[in-house]
């Protein structure tokens, strides 16, 4: 596959509409900008939420001004397991704390367990997409423009998947709500994987690649082909080195992907530690290397 940057694809969609049937990917004027942002994925902190007051805990309610006053971030990626409750009262509460805190909350990812939209058991599907439509309604609650399914550990059917994006982004665009695709599951091996259901799901369905969902041999030709159509980046970073070093694999080559594609942000952290004190001291250190990086590449 030749892989386009952000200003050859879009071009490519608008003057070539009937050959590809590509997602816009046109800014919402009603919505911030997210350019050159920095945010956190709620699921890195499952070992250390609580819905109590606990000591060494958090409680999701006080990430918004946590986020803004201790690390300076603004952009919340939600995880549906990081909700204590689905209730209005909770989620309007929350989204009241990050408007006050300055903070926007993006995504809400549908990570609901046993759920499979494009399962060949009729059941599970319309089971999976009855809790996926609440859950979107709750998004819409949140003030997010985006939520993403999770897909399966196995590749599904390529019609049962696309009509199932499909009804999804019929049911969330009233809602001002688009889909992502997120590269995991059965699609961590496959390069090619975003690319290909992005053109055959078409209008509304957007991009968040993950740089650590990939396999070691797919993750870098992954991430080229689905930079330039993102609209989101999970920047996730597990435990560093005792002088930085990420072993894993190299972040500063997944930035220069994202930003040799085009995509300036929002970049939201996944980062794991085994203590609480230990995470916030990750998402400093990621803070200080993407801002660092962000300016030396503007630069050049």
């Amino acid at each position: 596959m030749t892989v386009l940057d952000r200003r050859s694809f879009l071009t490519a969609a608008a003057t070539a509409p009937l050959i590809c049937n590509c997602t816009t990917f046109a800014a919402d004027p009603k919505r911030p900008k997210l350019d050159n942002e920095l945010g956190i994925t709620t699921g890195s902190f499952m070992r250390h939420l609580s819905v109590e007051r606990k000591a060494g805990k958090l409680q999701l309610l006080d990430l918004p001004k946590l986020m803004r006053d201790e690390l300076g971030l603004r952009v919340i990626d939600l995880m549906t397991a990081t909700l204590a409750s689905f209730e209005p009262a909770y989620v309007e509460d929350l989204r009241n704390r990050a408007e006050k805190a300055d903070c926007l909350i993006t995504n809400l990812k549908m990570n609901q367990k046993g759920l499979d939209m494009a399962s060949s058991d009729r059941a599970v599907r319309k089971r999976s997409m009855d809790e996926y439509k609440r859950t979107i309604d709750v998004a819409h609650r949140l003030g997010c423009r985006w939520v993403r399914p999770a897909p399966g550990r196995k590749r599904p059917d390529a019609k049962r998947l696309t009509g199932a994006y499909r009804e999804l982004i019929d049911y969330a665009a009233p809602k001002s709500i688009s889909l992502l695709i997120e590269n995991n599951g059965w699609m961590r091996d496959d390069d090619d994987a975003i690319p290909s259901v992005v053109r055959a799901v078409g209008r509304g369905l957007k991009v968040s690649p993950d740089t650590g969902n990939w396999t070691d041999a797919t993750r870098y030709k992954g991430l080229a082909k689905a930079f330039p159509v993102a609209v989101t980046c999970d920047f996730k970073a597990y435990m560093f080195g005792p002088n930085g070093e990420h072993p894993r694999y190299d972040l500063k080559r997944c930035f220069q992907t994202g930003w040799d594609a085009g995509f300036r942000g929002p970049w939201c952290f996944e980062h794991f530690n085994e203590t609480l004190a230990g995470q916030l001291k990750g998402f400093v250190r990621l803070r200080d290397m993407l801002r660092r990086w962000m300016k030396e590449a503007a630069n050049e």
